[in-house]
């Protein structure tokens, strides 16, 4: 079976790191593969900045749902026409039976109605859950309020019954409903779309969400080191945190714990708290986004990463990204990853709620060189193994792409015999 085009869609195309980077990552192997590519964005921003030339872009302008009137966002949060009839015209005039669709993020542009869009395509569709959005009306399978993960069934009574939004009751309520519109669109328990978790240990909780288990593909997010000698950790005094910066990344707690740990803080990332960072903490260093090899740079100088995420974070790509550059690294114990980074000797986990406990940590391994030579050695040298590289990562989609356009090629087949014999039967 032939691939004929991969159509790329999410909430944006930006290279901020996260989903959109991921995607964007796959754009450009895919087409260094031969492969053309279209990528349909939803956001504003033209996006796609590094794209190689041939890139089939097509961005829609919506909003993000932090922008504009707040009732209006709520009502293109549950449902955007504008979505369902930019995805679907594009289907309606290239769609071929070896053309594929991989959705990433969705959830803060696009909306439940990218899903009525892609329900006739659904046998070669493949879903990234770079969270739990697809299953868990707050995404996080997370009680925010008791800090603690949640092991409630999505949607069930005690689900609907539990307040655990980041914001409050009648968040939640509005998420459940855009959790119900969406399942209405595409229903995982019977869709032959397939859903890639990035981590093993997401597997039980898309089950718990109603996905299928044989339309679940564990594929892990590719990791490039900032850096391709080790970063020598030890002779180095600065605290790093790479991310978005808002409260679930745990930005905030890390700018606390250094001060109160007397440690330099280097922060490269934008989001909603940078002005309170800038003004509350005028001690650390600010940086905004910068870019790959700006970071390879700065983590030169770096002790310890610092990756305090607040929800039970799915993969982990900055603590992959430091550890195998032989920075160590104090990561979030809800992180999914931090068992297996923990066990190699490369990371201590902590509490990210526990301001005085990581400050704590912070402390001691400023003072400890032994330590971070130690954990520095085990990630430059065995975190490699933990996630696959980019052609690796690749040739697994590829797979499973030829997979999906196979399952299609058959099942149409056998509809289009059944329809022969229908005929048949009645002349």
């Amino acid at each position: 079976m032939t691939i004929e085009r991969v159509c790329v869609i999410s909430d944006d195309a930006v290279e901020s790191g996260g989903a959109a980077g991921v995607a964007l990552r796959s754009v450009r192997l895919l087409a260094e593969r031969g492969i053309p590519v279209t990528v349909l964005n939803g956001s504003g921003s033209p996006g796609g900045q590094g794209l190689p030339e041939g890139i089939d872009l097509h961005s829609l302008g919506a909003r993000n749902l932090l922008q504009g009137w707040r009732g209006r966002a709520a009502m293109r949060g549950i449902y955007n026409g504008q979505v369902r009839s930019f995805v679907a015209d594009w289907i309606a005039r290239h769609d071929t039976p070896g053309t594929v669709y991989h959705l990433h993020n969705w959830h803060k542009v696009l909306s439940p109605a990218v899903f009525r869009a892609l329900a006739p395509v659904s046998q070669r569709l493949v879903m990234t859950a770079h969270d739990y959005f697809l299953v868990c009306p707050n995404g996080g399978q997370f009680d925010f309020p008791h800090e603690t993960a949640c092991e409630r069934v999505p949607l069930s009574i005690g689900c609907l019954a539990t307040q655990c939004d980041r914001r409050h009751y009648g968040h939640k309520l509005w998420r459940a409903g855009r959790q119900v519109v969406r399942q209405a669109a595409i229903d995982l328990s019977r869709s032959e779309a397939t859903v890639v978790a990035v981590h093993d240990g997401m597997v039980p909780y898309l089950m718990r969400g109603g996905v299928a288990p044989d339309r679940i593909a564990v594929i892990r997010n590719p990791v490039v080191p900032w850096r391709s000698a080790r970063v020598i950790a030890e002779e180095n005094a600065e605290i790093l945190f790479v991310g978005r910066l808002e409260k679930d990344k745990g930005v905030d707690v890390v700018a606390a714990a250094a001060r109160d740990a007397g440690a330099t803080l280097r922060i490269v990332g934008d989001g909603p708290l940078r002005a309170e960072l800038e003004r509350d903490h005028p001690e650390a260093i600010v940086m905004g986004w910068r870019s790959p090899a700006e970071i390879a740079d700065l983590s030169a100088r770096a002790r310890l990463a610092v990756v305090p995420t607040r929800w039970r974070e799915t993969f982990g790509l900055v603590t992959l990204e430091a550890l195998t550059s032989g920075v160590p690294v104090v990561v979030s114990r809800h992180a999914l990853i931090a068992p297996e980074v923990v066990a190699l000797g490369a990371a201590e986990a902590c509490d990210p709620y526990d301001r005085t406990g990581l400050a704590a940590i912070l402390r001691r391994l400023a003072a400890d060189d032994r330590a971070i030579s130690q954990m520095s050695r085990a990630g430059f040298e065995g975190g490699r193994d933990l996630a696959p590289d980019p052609q690796v990562w690749c040739d697994a989609l590829i797979a499973l792409y030829i997979d999906r356009i196979a399952v299609s090629g058959r099942r149409s087949v056998l509809r289009r015999i059944g329809s022969v014999a229908a005929a048949a039967q009645a002349s």
